[in-house]
């Protein structure tokens, strides 16, 4: 819930955030020359330059590095305040703003997203996904969804959906006419579809046998940095590609593709919604976490 009497102080945080004007007004779903002009309001009404701006950045003022260190903290606990008054009503009404990756948020939009949005109408979701872990506290998220590994130690972790899996799969043209590799060694006689980390860096396929992991540095002809565009290249033959079981259960189903090294991919855990750990969870969040609970109990009684 947002107070147009914060709108200004919401704006210099969310510049303040994103160091660009764009980016911020795309959070804020304002165009870039009213964001503008909001936050040359405020200045001009305080009589302080917050930001320092040329054509190529953006940057905090050392007025506006003290402004933003005050106002955060007492920011923040208005929002709180908000929505602790808001948890009285009988649906929740507010925006949940979640951060994840693409392809966590495709696994979760229809069973837990557009089922919140169906109970909850007054509710918005707003989800950003990118490859990279950001820092939901700092980045002004509610939530965040990534794979149980990758949550921070400090969150409140709330694990939903089943175990995943990797796989390395090819098509069977692929396979006609390259022998099927054996051990994760065989890799390196075969075309792979590499995979680019957020940070820049090559991943190696992680594989792992009587509880010895192997992590193999593969070759081939085109690299990628979004699951899908490597599933689309695997399907036309252009190699072997390592992918969760979500994403390619369907071609193996109707034999699109074919799996091998199926012994060296164990399941892992699967997904988990986090949020920092405080004393007022938003009526918003509340209801996310009861619903996925509500899944998961649904899940393992349908397993039982």
């Amino acid at each position: 819930m947002r107070s147009s009497g914060l709108t200004e102080l919401e704006a210099v945080l969310a510049v303040a955030r994103h160091r660009s004007f764009r980016a911020a007004a795309t959070e804020l779903a304002m165009s870039s020359s009213a964001l503008s002009q909001t936050v040359a309001a405020l200045e001009a009404r305080i009589g302080v330059r917050l930001f320092n701006r040329t054509t190529r950045s953006v940057s905090l003022s050392e007025a506006g590095e003290q402004f933003v260190a005050e106002v955060a903290p007492a920011l923040s606990a208005i929002r709180g305040a908000l929505e602790q008054a808001s948890s009285h009503r009988d649906t929740p009404a507010s925006t949940l703003r979640i951060n994840t990756s693409v392809g966590a948020a495709r696994q979760v939009m229809a069973p837990i997203v557009l089922e919140y949005l169906r109970r909850y109408p007054d509710m918005q979701v707003d989800i950003v996904t990118e490859g990279r872990l950001v820092d939901i506290v700092v980045d002004g998220f509610d939530a965040g969804i990534r794979l149980a590994q990758s949550v921070p130690q400090d969150m409140v972790a709330v694990p939903f959906g089943p175990a995943q899996r990797f796989a390395v799969v090819g098509t069977p043209a692929y396979f006609a006419a390259h022998p099927a590799p054996r051990t994760p060694a065989e890799l390196a006689s075969h075309r792979c579809v590499r995979s680019r980390m957020p940070s820049g860096a090559i991943y190696r396929w992680e594989f792992l046998q009587n509880g010895e992991p192997q992590h193999v540095d593969v070759q081939g002809p085109l690299t990628l940095d979004e699951p899908n565009l490597m599933l689309e290249a695997a399907l036309a033959g252009v190699g072997l590609a390592y992918l969760t079981e979500w994403n390619v259960a369907p071609y193996l189903a109707d034999g699109r593709l074919q799996r091998v090294l199926q012994d060296w991919t164990p399941p892992f855990a699967g997904l988990c919604l986090y949020y920092p750990s405080r004393r007022h969870i938003p009526a918003g969040l509340r209801a996310l976490v009861a619903l996925i609970r509500e899944r998961s109990q649904g899940a393992d009684a349908a397993v039982s």
